[in-house]
């Protein structure tokens, strides 16, 4: 018999593995948004919003077309939020990316409650 390399898992299956680890964090961020007052929620925003994940400088948007990104000039992040996303992995969009985004469209149209 021909040796056929190692066994790998079938494209369904990583799938359904992608879908189960979102949907656990997507439980844990409702779980943690739930626990917090709207004063921490309030006070979260204002020290977060359009401050850079990665380093903490504040993002500015820059407009590409369709899109506008929130990019860090610090350490040169880009970061998309979820309409961005959906133009990204809109169905005429092709390619590695448009397949790794379109994982998620069923969560980003129809959130878990």
């Amino acid at each position: 018999m021909p040796d056929r390399g190692p066994n790998k898992p079938s494209a369904t299956e990583d799938d359904f593995f992608a879908r189960e680890d979102v949907e656990k964090k997507r439980k844990l961020a409702r779980q943690v948004q739930q626990s917090l007052s709207a004063e921490e929620r309030t006070k979260l925003r204002a020290e977060h919003h359009m401050h850079c994940p990665r380093c903490g400088v504040t993002m500015q948007e820059v407009h590409f077309g369709k899109l506008t990104v929130d990019v860090c000039f610090s350490c040169n992040g880009a970061f998309l939020d979820r309409a961005e996303i959906e133009v990204i992995a809109a169905p005429h969009q092709k390619g590695i990316m448009g397949a790794i985004l379109n994982w998620f469209k069923d969560e980003t149209q129809h959130p878990v409650k």
